[in-house]
């Protein structure tokens, strides 16, 4: 949040085009900061002796949160899983170019490897 806050980027998601951002918990707030373009898994409002149907329903909507987000997860774990990033020893001015480039070869793999799958 604290980068989030320094780049401005809550006052840029407000005034640009409606998009829908899936973030983690760590950004709980940022909603309602940019008119509900973050969506955060659901707080937490209840400490004890919560309704059962209020358990369910919180339940259910943090599954429903991670079940749509886990495709960010894993799209992460990839990149984490690259040499080049895990040592990437070089000047942060051309992180964003390796990052783009590594996305596109595993977005290759993955397309190779669902069309050699289709094949067999």
């Amino acid at each position: 949040m604290t980068q989030e806050r320094q780049l401005g980027l809550a006052q840029l998601l407000a005034d640009g085009p409606f998009l829908e951002i899936l973030a983690d918990a760590g950004y709980q707030g940022m909603g309602a900061q940019t008119g509900g373009r973050v969506l955060t898994p659901p707080h937490r409002k209840f400490k004890k002796n919560a309704p059962a149907w209020c358990e369910e329903r919180h339940e259910q909507q943090r599954k429903t949160h991670s079940s749509r987000r886990i495709r960010v997860e894993h799209g992460i774990a990839h990149l984490k899983n690259w040499r080049a990033l895990a040592r990437h020893l070089s000047r942060r001015e051309h992180m964003s170019d390796i990052i783009q480039a590594v996305a596109a070869l595993l977005s290759h793999q993955q397309t190779a490897t669902l069309g050699h799958d289709l094949r067999t």
